[in-house]
C-alpha cells in the first residue's frame, strides 16, 4: 500500500497533472476575481469564503481524469484487480494520493490567496480547518466519479457531471465554516457536518468505486 501511494504521487508530480496544475488554478481563481469584482473590500470580504471553496473544489476536479486512466491505459489497473490486496484499499490509496498532491497544496496555501479576496482575519484559522477536513472527501468522491469513467475516451465532461453534484454538499458546508469563522459565529454544526460527509465518503465510496472498475473491467 505504502508503495503504491509513494508511486502515485511521483506520478503525480512528474506528469505535473495535480500538483502544479491545481495550485495554479487556484492562484488564478484568487488573482482574477478582484479583477472582476471590482476593489470593494466589503464586497470581497463577504464572498472570499465562497470562492475560495469554488477555487479548491475546482483546482481538485482537474486532475481526476487521470486517476485512474493511466493506469488503464498501461494495464497497470487490471494488476492491481488481481493482486492480493484489496482493491478498496487501492482506490483509498489512490484517493489519498490525490489528496496529498492537491488537496494539501490548496489548504496551505488558501490564507495566502484569502489576503487577495480580502478575508477577515478571524476566517483565515477557519479556512484551513475547513480546507483540511473537507477536501479529503472532494479526493474520495472524485475517485469514484473516475472509477465509473474509466475506460470511456474523452470521459471528463462525463466525470465533471457525475461529480459536481455530489460535491455541492461538501462546498456549502465549507464555504459556512469559514463564512461563520470570519463574523465570529458558533462553527460547531456546520463543520461537523463538513466531518460527517467526509468521514461518509471515506468509510463507503471506496466499496462503490472497487465494485465500479470491477464492472468496467469486464
Amino acid at each position: 500500500m505504502i508503495a503504491l501511494l509513494v508511486r502515485d504521487m511521483r506520478l503525480a508530480m512528474r506528469a505535473g497533472g495535480g500538483f502544479g496544475l491545481g495550485l495554479a488554478f487556484f492562484l488564478l481563481v484568487a488573482v482574477l476575481v478582484p479583477l472582476g469584482v471590482g476593489p470593494n473590500s466589503a464586497l470581497l470580504a463577504k464572498i472570499a469564503p465562497g470562492i475560495l471553496w469554488v477555487g479548491a473544489l475546482l483546482a481538485c476536479l482537474l486532475s481526476l481524469d487521470r486517476l485512474f486512466a493511466l493506469d488503464f491505459e498501461d494495464g497497470s489497473l487490471d494488476l492491481l484487480v488481481t493482486a492480493p490486496i484489496p482493491l478498496e484499499g487501492a482506490v483509498a490509496v489512490k484517493a489519498l494520493a490525490h489528496w496529498l498532491v492537491t488537496g494539501l497544496p490548496l489548504t496551505l496555501v488558501a490564507p495566502v490567496l484569502g489576503v487577495l479576496l480580502n478575508l477577515p482575519a478571524a476566517g483565515y484559522f477557519w479556512l484551513v480547518v475547513s480546507l483540511a477536513v473537507g477536501t479529503p472527501a472532494l479526493s474520495v468522491i472524485g475517485a469514484f466519479g473516475a472509477a465509473l469513467t474509466v475506460g470511456l475516451k474523452r470521459g471528463g465532461l462525463l466525470l465533471s457531471l457525475l461529480v459536481l453534484p455530489l460535491y455541492v454538499p461538501t462546498l456549502i458546508f465549507g464555504a459556512e465554516v469559514v463564512k461563520r469563522g470570519a463574523d465570529g459565529m458558533a462553527t460547531a454544526t456546520p463543520l461537523a457536518l463538513l466531518a460527517a460527509i467526509t468521514a461518509g465518503v471515506a468509510a463507503l465510496l471506496p466499496f462503490a468505486s472497487a465494485a465500479a472498475i470491477r464492472i468496467n473491467l469486464r
